[in-house]
């Protein structure tokens, strides 16, 4: 489990970097053709919504995460649990968030079926 782990954590974490972000071809490859995800404004995205948008924006603030917990539902479908939050210079951290990803292994690869951000009650 701890090398399943390791793999589903760095795509995770690719998702995060910016160069990736603004990458339309990566994230086709990372995002499942039936993506789906509920963001921390309680919003529901499209694939193509979310592609389209983080193509086109500029450099975003980095994002700390940490706290990785993955869980097999079954062969070749993980839920990835997490906590993340953006740093902003001269504010610290911001939008502290607790997230979930289903993962879903296909001839792709590993790709983001559903994404999950839910607005923190507690900063850490």
């Amino acid at each position: 489990m701890s090398n399943l782990l390791h793999r589903i954590q760095a795509l995770e974490v690719e998702l995060h970097h910016p160069g990736v972000r603004c990458s339309r071809e990566r994230l086709e490859q990372l995002l499942h053709p039936q993506f789906h995800e509920v963001g921390r404004s309680g919003r529901a995205y499209d694939r193509e919504t979310i592609v389209a948008y983080l193509a086109t924006q500029p450099s975003q603030p980095p994002v700390v995460s940490d706290a990785f917990v993955l869980s097999e539902l079954g062969p070749g479908v993980a839920l990835l649990s997490y906590r993340s939050a953006q740093e902003e210079a001269g504010r610290g951290l911001v939008g502290h968030t607790l997230r979930s990803s289903v993962w879903v292994k296909t001839d792709a690869g590993w790709q983001l079926r559903h994404h999950q951000g839910t607005a923190a009650a507690q900063v850490w």
